[in-house]
């Protein structure tokens, strides 16, 4: 028996005398893992045992009514019971000694209810166009189904499961615990038939007794447009079946995207990289570049810088939540020089230079060197030639139609 302390019982919790009693439950939480004997920094048993029997009190709506209205002598002489003490009416103590002693004291479980199947977990890898616009996968899950050869009994032909001795048909057995607080009464799975109930004397060959079976499924996936790497996918009902009649775990889809020869994902935003000549990029023109949707046209301005970027619009990745729309791709342009040239077009570049007043050595003995943007240019004679040179330059490197990717 613990005797009921004569402090002020709201006092022991911090609380009010109106305090509601989700806040008596948070103080109660909050004081006895700082006061259990076990926490050796600020444990201490006799404080414990106060705030113990102050919860029991104030917990109680009948108890609490007694004591606002009559003190310590509305508490039938100010003893209260500990012995044989049932805390599965009380949570709050259940979970503080689970938190010190690791057990399950006042937890219950029917041996008949139901159990739920376990989640799955698989991966998926998709091509980039199919994470792009969605798609229909056919996927392989081995999960656990009732064993049709004992119909799930787990016993052979012939035979069916009996009685457990240990536990009665029970499926749980009680261990009884002395601690300082009086006898607690601790519900236990048994373990001579797993809290079954029910023991198999003679096996199915099929399932070796365990009532189920790993088998293969197919199930058909919709993979929505617009997902990435990472987005996990719920298939209710697909994972392992319940057991005692329990409904079916799930599985749960981990998608994995490949990279693409051409594309760079950011988000809903599509990169493409794509290489153009010096004369496209001097005097501006169309070429065509690889899309989502197939080879699409793209204007380039001229005087294009390598590194400059042209966006189109509406190419880019659907929205996951709202496919209608859709991102931008954004072509990073890159001016390429030509590494081999014919006699020819070293010819036409050198009058190109001549025009544009570029000097391609420098002699260290006069002063002054290329003049790089600010160039001087020739004669007038040497201007009316510059546009016939540069449809020349214009013909030999322009853009080929099979320039293009795929």
């Amino acid at each position: 028996m613990v005797t009921i302390p004569k402090q002020d019982l709201y006092e022991i919790l911090g609380v009010g005398r109106k305090a509601p009693l989700d806040e008596i439950k948070r103080a109660f939480r909050s004081k006895a893992r700082l006061l259990h004997p076990d926490n050796k920094e600020s444990g201490d048993e006799q404080a414990f045992k106060d705030l113990a029997a102050a919860y029991e009190v104030l917990s109680d709506e009948r108890k609490r009514s007694l004591y606002d209205r009559y003190g310590h002598d509305g508490l039938s002489g100010g003893q209260t019971g500990f012995e044989g003490f049932d805390l599965s009416g009380f949570s709050d103590l259940a979970d503080i000694f689970n938190h010190f002693f690791g057990t399950g004291m006042g937890s219950r479980r029917s041996r008949s209810a139901a159990e739920r199947g376990a989640d799955l977990k698989l991966e998926l890898t998709l091509e980039f166009t199919e994470a792009i616009f969605g798609t229909d996968k056919k996927v392989t899950v081995m999960h656990l189904e009732r064993c049709t050869t004992c119909d799930g009994s787990g016993a052979a032909a012939g035979s069916k499961p009996v009685t457990c001795s240990t536990c009665g048909g029970q499926g749980q057995v009680q261990q009884t615990t002395a601690t300082f607080l009086g006898h607690f009464t601790q519900v236990l799975t048994c373990p001579n038939c797993r809290g079954e109930g029910k023991r198999i004397e003679t096996p199915c060959q099929a399932c070796r007794g365990q009532t189920q079976l790993r088998k293969s499924r197919e199930i058909e996936l919709t993979v929505p447009p617009g997902i990435d790497s990472g987005v996990r996918l719920r298939i209710p009902g697909a994972g392992d079946e319940g057991r005692r009649g329990g409904p079916a775990g799930d599985v749960y889809v981990i998608l994995k995207v490949k990279e693409h020869k051409f594309f760079q994902r950011e988000g809903r935003t599509i990169h493409l990289k794509q290489p153009i000549s010096f004369s496209l990029a001097a005097l501006g023109g169309d070429i065509m570049v690889p899309s989502l949707e197939g080879e699409t046209i793209l204007k380039v301005p001229a005087g294009t810088q390598s590194g400059a970027t042209i966006t189109l619009k509406g190419l880019g990745t659907p929205y996951l939540d709202n496919p209608i729309r859709r991102g931008d791709q954004v072509v990073h342009l890159v001016v390429e020089t030509p590494e081999r040239l014919s006699a020819e077009e070293k010819n036409l570049f050198r009058k190109l230079a001549e025009l544009r007043g570029e000097k391609l050595k420098v002699d260290p003995h006069e002063g002054g060197g290329q003049s790089g943007a600010g160039t001087r240019r020739k004669s007038s004679r040497s201007e009316k030639m510059s546009s016939s040179i540069i449809d020349k330059i214009t013909d030999v490197f322009k853009p080929r139609d099979d320039s293009s990717s795929d």
